[in-house]
């Protein structure tokens, strides 16, 4: 008896750790503005980024310049700036959904 409660402890806690795994493996990684500005370019939602790609640019005196760059690679779930909006240095610009 005590074999099959331990059996049935240690299913239990396995399937709670992969669950707790395929929840993180999906969830949407917030994106930061690391200038501020006026965004002159956006990301078009559900683009698949890789680490380091241009999100957001916005507008300097030498001309468009990356204000928010990818952290992870994914798809991109949602944008929460446009073209002609201000933004501000860790303000979140995108989210980006990073399951496969």
């Amino acid at each position: 008896m005590f074999r099959k409660k331990t059996l049935i402890a240690v299913i239990a806690g396995l399937l709670i750790i992969a669950g707790s795994l395929l929840v993180a493996a999906n969830a949407a990684v917030d994106q930061r503005g690391a200038l501020s500005g006026e965004v002159v370019n956006v990301v078009a939602l559900g683009t698949a980024v890789c680490e380091g790609d241009v999100l957001v640019q916005v507008k300097t005196l030498t001309g468009p310049v990356a204000a928010a760059r990818a952290t992870t690679d994914g798809v991109v779930a949602e944008v929460t700036v446009k073209v002609g909006d201000s933004i501000k240095v860790d303000d979140i610009v995108a989210r980006i959904k990073t399951g496969k």
